[in-house]
């Protein structure tokens, strides 16, 4: 059985789909089976991988019962990466979910049906910490959380450990934290030296080594339906997604 990553925080703007997109693409091309499933109704990751936002079944068919996980996976603009779209119904997931009788554990029941096919399973979570993302937190074994290198991105890692802390404590005991990611940095400004010692202050060894800098190309790719390993293979963001990818598997 693989592992399930899930790409969360509550803020907004971070680069949790960048990262699940890019992490997912270099992943599946150093050939492990790796299947990406769009959890934020906005669908970014969908049309990140050249899929139409539309496109039925996603998620939400599957999550409501009306197809399976295996009917609603698709192939992207990368052809080693298996996607599972988020579907236009999302949206009404938040609002649906919590009627349902343990709605906590669906996503993972939901998927369990796939998991053996793919060593790799990332979860892309919407800027929120509501049902959606609870769910992918009792669905995952590992969570990875980027934090952007500005001064309000620190003031909700509090909130967003505690509810990991609320989740592995009362809904999946085998939750942890893979690591920090640090993104859209710019190691030249005083701002981003200080949040990145900061960070690596507190969090110590939970902090990637790799940092995520601030990269035109990176912003480029989603309109090309391709993550920026394929639109920009020698670009400063391609390169540090793979090394971030090599960070991910040795952690795994």
């Amino acid at each position: 059985m693989g592992t399930v990553y899930a790409i969360a925080n509550q803020k907004g703007g971070v680069g949790k789909t960048t990262t699940a997109v890019n992490v997912g693409a270099c992943i599946a091309e150093a050939g492990y089976a790796t299947l990406l499933v769009d959890v934020d109704p906005q669908a970014n990751a969908t049309v990140g991988l050249g899929i139409p936002r539309d496109q039925r079944p996603g998620l939400y068919e599957v999550l409501s019962g009306e197809a399976s996980s295996a009917e609603a996976i698709r192939q992207g603009s990368v052809p080693t990466l298996q996607v599972l779209p988020a579907g236009e119904g999302l949206a009404g997931a938040n609002l649906e979910l919590p009627r349902i009788e343990g709605f906590e554990r669906l996503l993972r029941e939901r998927l369990a049906p796939v998991r053996d096919r793919f060593e790799y399973v990332l979860l892309d979570c919407p800027p929120s910490l509501g049902p959606l993302t609870v769910s992918a937190l009792v669905a995952a074994d590992r969570v990875i959380v980027p934090v952007q290198t500005e001064y309000f991105a620190l003031e909700g890692l509090a909130g967003l450990l505690d509810t990991l802390a609320l989740v592995q404590r009362e809904l999946n005991p085998r939750l942890t934290v893979s690591g920090m990611l640090l993104t859209m940095h710019d190691g030249r400004t005083r701002l981003g030296q200080d949040v990145e010692r900061e960070v690596r202050a507190h969090f110590s060894d939970l902090v990637f080594a790799t940092v995520i800098p601030r990269n035109v190309r990176i912003g480029e790719a989603p309109s090309h339906g391709l993550p920026v390993t394929h639109h920009d293979p020698n670009s400063a963001g391609a390169e540090a997604y793979f090394e971030l990818a090599k960070e991910v598997a040795a952690r795994d």
